[in-house]
């Protein structure tokens, strides 16, 4: 009987357990997964702690990686044996076997590998969105990315490099400082001795910049907001130093009327065509070398436990994975 790990009661990582599931045949339309790896993401700890409420009991995560191993019926676009991997959810890939709908399923190129893929198809296409759909970023902008050597940190400061911008990171630490310079940045801030919004207005002479990317939230909101030029955009995906308080919007005409949007990695891949076409060109810069994706640090999917504590404390620099067969 496969293994999973399961949520029965939201808290610490220590919820987290490993259970037999039932293997179930897939229903029409869907396709059974044998995972080889699952990837690890933010978001997973949302759902862990009910930030983001899931019904219980559940299996997290969002990304996964592996071989097809039997198909429902009316699936055409795949036959037992194919190598796939998915994101965006529904939870699920913290599991040896899962069913998944064939219509949120990509087959990988032969150039991409099931663990490299496992650690980049959320963070790749979270990216791809961020830079291709949400604001179109190009020569001559100047742009900044907080948490610029995490996971999908180094993905989008390389792509984003790639299209011609100026890019402007934040690390916590020299370390990561160093692994975002080597991801494309122009300069990198470290937050933690240096006031970020003094220095972005020191590097742009005053100016600001077209966009900030940020996933911290609370505690970089506020100064995220200062570092824009006139008709800025702030693009919120994630808050994994909290939720940012309630604020009244007139302050966003009142800095320069500002942009800002709070996106999701589903409603930008929610049809078939999207998702192909998002994870397309994600498969393009990685195959040419234009991104290049760094080995990840992998867990037993067993010790998921640990992987989130390495996580929220902020130890792990770019990708980690959770190995299904270690």
């Amino acid at each position: 009987m496969p293994k999973a790990i399961v949520v029965n009661a939201v808290g610490g990582p220590e919820v987290l357990r490993w259970e037999e599931k039932a293997a179930v045949p897939p229903a029409a339309g869907e396709v059974t997964i044998r995972h080889r790896y699952a990837g690890l993401n933010f978001i997973d700890v949302y759902h862990r702690t009910g930030l983001y409420p899931l019904p219980l009991p559940f299996t997290p995560g969002m990304e996964g990686a592996g071989i097809v191993t039997a198909v429902g019926a009316s699936v055409s676009d795949f036959v037992p044996g194919d190598r796939v991997a998915y994101a965006g959810g529904p939870p699920g890939s913290y599991s040896e076997e899962r069913n998944m709908a064939a219509d949120r399923v990509v087959k990988l190129p032969a150039a991409i590998d099931e663990r490299t893929a496992a650690s980049m198809m959320l963070k790749g296409m979270t990216a791809q969105y961020l830079l291709r759909q949400t604001i179109e970023i190009g020569p001559g902008d100047t742009i900044l990315f907080h948490a610029a050597a995490g996971g999908v940190g180094q993905i989008a400061c390389q792509w984003a490099k790639h299209l011609g911008a100026t890019v402007i990171g934040t690390a916590g630490n020299d370390e990561k400082a160093a692994l975002a310079k080597a991801s494309g940045c122009d300069h990198v801030i470290v937050y933690s001795r240096e006031p970020f919004v003094a220095r972005v207005k020191e590097l742009t002479g005053g100016k600001g910049v077209r966009a900030v990317y940020d996933s911290v939230g609370r505690e970089t909101f506020a100064g995220s907001l200062d570092c824009l030029a006139p008709r800025g955009m702030l693009v919120l995906f994630g808050q994994s130093s909290g939720p940012v308080p309630p604020f009244d919007p007139a302050l966003l005409a009142q800095k320069g009327s500002l942009y800002l949007t709070r996106p999701s990695l589903f409603a930008y891949t929610s049809t078939r065509p999207a998702l192909l076409a998002t994870a397309a060109d994600l498969f393009d810069v990685v195959g040419k070398g234009v991104v290049k994706v760094r080995p990840p640090r992998a867990f037993p999917l067993a010790a998921a436990g640990d992987a989130h504590r390495a996580l929220e404390a902020r130890s792990t620099t770019g990708s980690t994975v959770l190995e299904v067969d270690a």
